[in-house]
């Protein structure tokens, strides 16, 4: 925390996982100070001994609040459903919030990982981008299909959850991979009504204190 008690967040304005808790924050209007890592620059800020001594794993995010350090983006929102419960991003229902949670690995667990800088770093410069499509893809197959099912105005019933707050940071990721949307239209018609909510918008990564002039809007 800094000395006006504000929590600090660790982020990367193109991180995805940065980008689902900017959201949480964001709709929980808590007003925060951003220390931004850039995953790129130096060889990466994430590994310096520093930032390594806040997230061992030297990924991004990490949030320093109420006197602790938690990294992990679903653990980070799910401290903040627990200490700061409005609005809630957790259904009453446990039925319900059961699906929230599956929704949310599902994308946190099963495909972000599988596309992040340090696997595609891996995997080659030239199989790049046919390996995140692949990965993507078949994560969406199986999205697409659960969303049918869930579904209302958002990812589960009416009300924006932690499920919403994955979706729309993994949408962004495809499209920036180029993956045809044409399968999708659960996803592609959920990701547009969220985008139209304001805490989806000024969380964006174009509208970050570290986004590049050329990516801003």
């Amino acid at each position: 925390m800094t000395e006006s008690g504000k929590p600090i967040l660790y982020s990367y304005f193109r991180s995805s996982c940065s980008w689902r808790v900017r959201i949480a924050l964001a709709l929980k209007s808590i007003d925060y100070e951003m220390i931004p890592i850039n995953l790129i620059k130096d060889g990466g800020q994430q590994f310096s001994e520093e930032f390594q001594a806040l997230n061992p794993m030297k990924q991004v995010p990490a949030l320093k609040i109420d006197g602790i350090t938690i990294c992990q983006s679903l653990a980070i929102i799910e401290y903040l459903e627990e200490t700061r419960p409005t609005p809630r991003l957790l259904p009453q229902d446990p039925k319900k919030r059961a699906l929230v949670r599956m929704i949310s690995d599902l994308i946190a667990s099963g495909i972000q990982p599988l596309q992040n800088l340090s696997v595609l770093n891996q995997v080659g410069q030239e199989n790049q981008l046919t390996w995140a499509q692949k990965v993507i893809t078949s994560g969406f197959n199986a999205l697409e299909q659960i969303l049918r099912s869930t579904a209302g105005k958002y990812c589960v019933g009416d009300e924006v959850s932690m499920a919403d707050l994955c979706l729309v940071p993994q949408v962004a990721n495809a499209e920036r991979f180029k993956v045809d949307f044409t399968p999708y239209p659960t996803i592609s018609h959920i990701n547009k009504t969220l985008l139209a909510l304001e805490a989806f918008q000024v969380s964006h990564p174009c509208r970050q204190p570290d986004t590049p002039p050329e990516l801003r809007a």
